[in-house]
């Protein structure tokens, strides 16, 4: 799927999970769009899976794995499944128990149950981010995975990790930096990099985000000048919730072949069980002694409309990504 979108100059939506309903919408939204995509489980997305006297990050994020790929068998679309953001204080509670668990599996004669997994390791010096993430890319080789990286910091809050007080340049990640991690992490395994250009997680008010993609171009082409056009890595977009069209076809000329949208889908999956609760109150509480409307309280009746309204903003993502009607399903 990577490299085909490279090839051919597109990009999946990768969408976080917490629940059956996301997943659906997710499945349907790819299967609508007649795109390929990637689901995603973050630390605080497996947590809430695993149920609040559970409490796990990786129960919760197997267990949405496994929904995942049964579901998606019922699609003629393919998924990847990948772990978001992993700091480095949640390795060994969190990536090592997710990549022993698919080499038990690969070993057993079977797929991996992730795909690829993300080490946000940025907040480390450079030296010690691509020391743990080569440890890490040889571990997830040997089950065949695929590691995400990241080099440079994406700013603002997500999933309980604030990084709106770092300074302006940890925004921005160099050309060196971009070289170095090739440098590095070449030949060891199969990577992608997410390097940080302005992105923000969250969405913001016109102009309070500055997205600067050329730093993508110039960076590749550090790499390119040095080892060959073949070199050019695989770069992901976080942040990508709120962002200009044209910042996104931009950056996927230079190499993007994943944009992860998070906020964006949120909202699209609370608007309309918002919208419901509103115009049904008298049926969803029981007021003075009434009994309510079992229709309008049901979490079947609003969870539906959760799917739908998330299921159609992502086919809208796949359409700015251009990855619609581009599926690979029966072609490989």
């Amino acid at each position: 799927m990577l490299d085909t979108a490279k090839k051919e100059g597109y990009a999946y939506p990768a969408v976080n999970v917490t629940t059956i309903e996301v997943i659906n919408g997710a499945l349907r939204a790819f299967a609508d769009a007649k795109s390929d995509g990637i689901i995603q489980v973050s630390l605080g997305g497996g947590k809430f899976a695993s149920g609040t006297r559970v409490g796990s990050s990786a129960i919760g994020a197997i267990v949405l794995a496994e929904a995942t790929h049964r579901l998606a068998k019922e699609y003629n679309v393919l998924v990847g499944l990948h772990t978001d953001h992993c700091q480095p204080e949640h390795v060994d509670t969190f990536l090592r128990p997710l990549i022993a668990e698919s080499k038990r599996r690969v070993d057993a004669g079977e797929q991996p149950l992730f795909n690829s997994h993300m080490l946000d390791a940025s907040t480390l010096p450079m030296a010690e981010n691509l020391a743990l993430s080569k440890e890490l890319l040889k571990d997830c080789a040997a089950a065949g995975i695929i590691l995400e990286i990241e080099i440079g910091v994406v700013g603002g809050e997500e999933d309980g990790v604030d990084n709106s007080g770092h300074h302006a340049d940890k925004l921005y990640t160099s050309p060196e930096d971009m070289l170095q991690t090739y440098e590095s992490l070449n030949g060891i395994g199969k990577f992608m990099l997410a390097a940080t250009f302005g992105n923000v997680h969250g969405v913001y008010k016109p102009g309070a985000v500055k997205l600067e993609p050329k730093i993508l171009r110039d960076g590749q082409k550090v790499v390119t000048d040095k080892y060959g056009a073949d070199a050019a890595m695989l770069l992901v977009f976080h942040g990508g919730s709120g962002s200009d069209l044209c910042d996104i076809r931009e950056a996927i000329s230079y190499g993007v072949v994943k944009m992860n949208i998070d906020t964006d889908t949120q909202y699209a999956f609370s608007k309309p069980i918002t919208l419901h609760v509103c115009k049904h109150i008298d049926g969803m509480l029981k007021v003075d002694g009434e009994v309510g409307d079992k229709k309008a309280y049901d979490p079947r009746t609003y969870l539906k409309l959760g799917e739908e309204g998330l299921a159609a903003r992502l086919v809208e993502a796949a359409q700015d990504l251009l990855s619609e009607g581009k599926t690979l399903c029966g072609k490989i």
